[in-house]
């Protein structure tokens, strides 16, 4: 005899399984069942399980063979029945395998740093949520049907729309919707620009072909996905106007960080800027523009972006991670309408990436101006925490030299020469996190820019800021 039961009775507001097998009466079969539900841990200590009726109705059994089994059950200690309360599982009823005298086991954790100070994530305690619900609300309301079916894979058109208006008033981009195409974040624009490559070579799908330039220093995990879709990567050496661009050749596109170059700090000078868009109309080629923290500037005038010099020549890359929360997963691409039909092309017929839901809502919270004003509050705080940084650095370890604070969600700390290893491992040892310069440097550039570390003074809550601003001070070699 075999059956099952997936329990719909509206008085318990919640389903269950059982499977009933095995020789016998349906109510050994019941018994059984429920006995090992609550021996197996399936069914906790304190759950409510169906009423009689319901339970019996569901079966196909007499209300009697319910109320027996319960019966039982309760004799022997696995149930409790109270008037009012129902039937439900025992307190004291143990999973199988679990002596009774050891306790039970708590789920591992994976223990944090005590202080993190790694760049590239903001505050998430500062997510603006009460902003966001409401954005989401009204934009499911106002959703129309066929918003809830398969997604277009260019982005929803709500939120092109209030990109395109967002990005020409504050980053200068010069474009219309239907040259923006939404994606999980830069590194989905990466893999949707190179492909995924194979084990004999670069990607057939990929939009765009290496060799590619890139900054001397930059994240090797972008380093790392490019490689593995058959992209060889140039380094460009960097100086204080930024990368040189000068010194590219015969790569067919080059990959910037112009308004803020990372980690060093610092924009592309106007020269610069014009050199490379000249380079790339003599080459064919195309500048990819990471503009990862464009919206936070402090000290100097806010630098556009290098797209509005030729929109036909550089792709413009943004994202909400640093401004809103690397959790929402939505970043666009602004691209020269040439390779519109081969991005939507390498991306598929349908959104597969991004949640056409947080799509919606974000169009809402860009076009309402929350994102401009949540932008605003989170420049303010940034600022005041980069001061704070600057002024324990003066006051306890003023011999450390701080750059690249002009903009940025981020600062590097200059060290002695042959110090940066050694302080690295000090703040581990004392709970902080935090990167050295020379995690940064492209294995084959041959320039270093210096010891080094690389302090994100956005990611540590407001109240934990302080305490690790003296965790860090104490760690550094003296002067």
């Amino acid at each position: 005899m075999t059956g099952s039961w997936v329990n719909s009775a509206e008085r318990i507001g919640a389903d269950l399984h059982l499977e009933l097998s095995g020789p016998g009466s349906r109510r050994a079969a019941l018994t059984g069942a429920l006995r090992e539900a609550v021996r197996s841990g399936r069914l906790a200590p304190g759950t409510r399980l169906p009423p009689y009726r319901s339970l019996a109705a569901d079966l196909g059994v007499a209300r009697n063979t319910v109320a027996d089994a319960y019966a039982e059950l309760v004799a022997e200690g696995w149930l409790t029945a109270r008037q009012g309360s129902g039937t439900r599982v025992a307190g004291r009823a143990e999973p199988l395998g679990r002596n009774p005298r050891t306790p039970a086991k708590t789920p591992l954790r994976t223990r944090g740093p005590r202080y993190d100070l790694r760049q590239g994530t903001p505050d998430a305690s500062a997510f603006p949520r009460a902003a966001w619900t409401a954005s989401y609300r009204r934009a499911l309301q106002a959703a129309p049907n066929e918003a809830f079916g398969p997604g277009d894979p260019a982005g929803r058109p709500e939120l092109r729309r209030a990109l395109a208006e967002y990005l020409a008033r504050a980053r200068g981009v010069r474009t219309e919707p239907d040259r923006i195409v939404i994606c999980s974040g830069f590194a989905h624009a990466l893999r949707l620009l190179f492909g995924r490559g194979t084990r004999d070579g670069p990607a057939a799908g990929g939009v765009l072909r290496g060799p590619l330039g890139v900054e001397g220093y930059g994240l090797g995990f972008h380093r790392d996905l490019l490689a593995a879709a058959g992209v060889r990567t140039v380094p460009l050496p960097l100086d204080e106007h930024g990368a040189r661009v000068d010194a590219l050749g015969r790569e067919r596109a080059v990959l910037l960080t112009p308004a803020h170059q990372f980690p060093t700090g610092g924009p592309l000078h106007p020269e610069r800027r014009a050199a490379v868009i000249d380079w790339a109309r003599a080459r064919g080629a195309v500048v990819l523009e990471d503009d990862y923290d464009g919206e936070f500037r402090y000290d100097r005038r806010p630098v556009g972006a290098l797209q509005g010099l030729d929109p036909e020549r550089v792709i413009h890359i943004g994202s909400v991670s640093k401004s809103l929360s690397p959790a929402l997963r939505l970043g666009w691409m602004v691209l020269p309408q040439r390779y519109v039909g081969p991005v939507l092309a390498a991306k598929g017929e349908r959104e597969a990436w991004a949640s056409v839901l947080d799509q919606l809502a974000l169009a809402d919270f860009v076009a309402g101006g929350s994102y401009d004003r949540h932008v605003r509050r989170m420049r303010q705080q940034y600022r005041r925490r980069r001061d704070r940084l600057v002024a324990a650095l003066a006051a306890q370890a003023p011999h450390i030299e701080v750059t690249g604070i002009a903009a940025g969600l981020h600062a590097v700390l200059r060290l002695p020469a042959g110090t940066e290893r050694s302080t690295v491992k000090a703040a581990a040892w004392q709970g902080i996190a935090l990167d050295g310069l020379a995690a940064f440097r492209h294995p084959q550039n041959p320039t270093a820019a210096g010891d080094g570390l690389v302090v994100g003074y956005a990611t540590p809550a407001e109240h934990a800021y302080g305490a690790a601003l003296e965790a860090l001070c104490g760690v550094l070699p003296p002067g």
